[in-house]
């Protein structure tokens, strides 16, 4: 009698040796479970070896498959999606046009300032730092702007300067850690993201540029996190050059609305507005438009009551 305990125990001890090894691979994953017959057992390797999409088959009992079998269709390539078909740009220039922009040119003058104008982009460099260093924070204040409100990114660069060694290309390339980068900028949007790209994009203005930052539009948006706005506003501001118009969603929403261009992105409204707006004119609509559109022409519930253009307006409310 006292043999019989451990005679059992034993038998279990084998059952459950044998049930851990019959293992049934399905879609590459092992998934232990007991056998109940050979032939079930054979079917199975069967249906996996041949790569049949379907479960192994089951005893006639009608059992479920297990879990982790490829349900039918799985696997299947997804179509491509066709590219996005060019949308032409306009050529031949609204109507107006310079009596609608010198109408809110006049309005903003005589109104409160925008954020844009105390706090874009555009004023967070330190304009008694050496040329490299003011392009560099320039850029940097564009790349931190994305997703941000103009206060928030005047505060993160402004922590940056300050900080130890300070906004340069030298500092945030072969001194400043990721992490402290971050810790300076976290309460822009994605800061985790930006930090990262700052600190690549030092390193190949460092590197590659004696460091300074890349000298034209095309350069600058190699560098990680740097679209073409950010480009074109940079060589804008830095170097004083009009490259390209920068397109924000203010510019965007704003140019649409006034029926100047039927555009969804805003890529397609510089390009559209390039083709028609004189060059002279690329440099300075930018904040013109931003600051009318953060105090003005709102994404949501425009002031269309007096609003100086609004007999020129094509109140498309986008």
């Amino acid at each position: 009698q006292n043999g019989r305990p451990l005679r059992s125990m034993t038998l279990w001890l084998r059952k459950l040796a044998r049930m851990r090894s019959q293992v049934v691979s399905l879609g590459g994953v092992g998934i232990k479970r007991p056998s109940r017959s050979a032939s079930s057992k054979r079917s199975a390797v069967d249906a996996h070896s041949t790569g049949e999409s379907g479960p192994p088959s089951t005893s006639s009992s009608g059992d479920k498959p297990a879990g982790g079998a490829h349900a039918p269709g799985r696997g299947k390539k997804k179509a491509k999606r066709k590219p996005r078909a060019a949308v032409p740009v306009q050529v031949e220039a609204p109507s107006e046009w310079r009596t609608v922009l010198s109408k809110i040119a006049e309005f903003r003058e005589n109104g409160p300032l925008a954020p844009v104008d105390t706090m874009g982009c555009e004023r967070l460099a330190d304009v008694d730092a050496d040329p490299k260093t003011y392009r560099f924070q320039t850029l940097v204040s564009l790349m931190l702007s994305s997703q941000t409100k103009d206060q928030v990114t005047a505060a993160a660069v402004k922590r940056l300067q300050e900080s130890k060694g300070g906004l340069t290309v030298d500092n945030v390339a072969n001194h400043m850690s990721v992490e402290e980068i971050d810790e300076l900028i976290c309460k822009v949007g994605f800061h985790n993201t930006k930090a990262k790209r700052l600190k690549e994009a030092a390193k190949i203005c460092a590197e590659e540029y004696g460091g300074d930052i890349p000298p034209t539009a095309e350069l600058l948006m190699k560098l990680p996190g740097v679209g073409p706005k950010m480009a074109f506003i940079t060589m804008n501001v830095a170097f004083g050059e009009p490259s390209g118009i920068g397109v924000d969603v203010h510019v965007h929403r704003i140019t649409n609305r006034l029926g100047w261009n039927k555009t969804k992105q805003p890529e397609d409204t510089r390009k559209a507005l390039e083709s028609w707006l004189p060059r002279e004119e690329w440099i300075p609509i930018n904040p013109l438009l931003v600051g009318f559109g953060q105090l003005h022409c709102l994404p949501r519930n425009p002031k269309c009551k007096g609003c100086p253009v609004e007999s020129l307006c094509g109140k498309v409310i986008l």
